[in-house]
């Protein structure tokens, strides 16, 4: 390869990396705005990780029947296509908004300050954001959250948090989900606690299973706690 072609490609991917960086910059200035707001309205804003088909909808059907009479709801879906989760999420008894991103993997601050416009902020205690079903692209976006939640599933092996590090270590609580589906899989729970302790040694952890509420109360428990901590400044 001659030099002047390597001088090329490393001035691409110098550029590259430039191009990220100010993507990343603006959106975590966009976070801070969006952070500013929930905190001025009292809002606790989770953002809710998981890859597709781990429990997240299913865990805010269950969350929302059980607290929206003491706690005032409102979901941000983001999918790909379809207003499927949006549509469940209302059935269960909240307001919800949906963002279909086409072909992107991830939502952003910027998507999320549109979709604000669509929620009553003042009538609002706790705003869940479902993340896009995801273990890579959604880690590397702030949102304005203040409690990121990162769902893992016993039907996805114990290992997720050694093979997909930056997601766990950015979780300030692991859901440990389907946990009544362990016996029929190879699931280690002390391997899957332990890899994301390794990672983040403050990390919560709770397993449970929300479809069948085991030990879903230590999750309710929880949001009730943290719903009286906002205004909260994370980012």
């Amino acid at each position: 390869m001659c030099k002047e072609h390597t001088c090329f490609e490393q001035n691409e991917e110098k550029k590259e990396v430039l191009v990220k960086k100010q993507i990343l910059y603006k959106n975590i200035e966009e976070a801070r705005h969006n952070q500013k707001t929930f905190n001025e309205n009292s809002i606790l804003c989770i953002n809710l990780m998981s890859s597709a088909g781990s429990g997240k909808t299913t865990l805010l059907e269950s969350t929302i029947k059980a607290l929206k009479e003491e706690i005032k709801i409102a979901v941000i879906e983001g999918d790909l296509e379809t207003n499927n989760d949006a549509n469940r999420v209302i059935k269960a008894g909240a307001k919800a908004y949906q963002i279909t991103t086409g072909q992107t993997c991830h939502l952003d601050a910027f998507m999320v300050e549109k979709a604000l416009k669509h929620i009553d902020l003042k009538q609002t205690n706790l705003l869940f954001i479902e993340n896009v079903g995801n273990l890579v692209c959604p880690a590397s976006y702030a949102l304005g959250e203040h409690i990121n939640v990162v769902l893992l599933s016993v039907t996805e092996g114990s290992d997720k948090p050694q093979k997909y590090p930056v997601m766990f270590r950015k979780a300030d609580v692991v859901v440990i989900s389907k946990a009544d589906l362990a016996p029929h899989f190879d699931f280690n729970f002390d391997e899957a606690i332990k890899g994301c302790k390794d990672l983040n040694p403050n990390v919560k952890v709770i397993k449970l299973d929300a479809k069948n509420g085991t030990n879903l109360n230590e999750w309710l428990d929880f949001l009730r706690k943290e719903v009286k901590n906002v205004p909260l400044n994370t980012i």
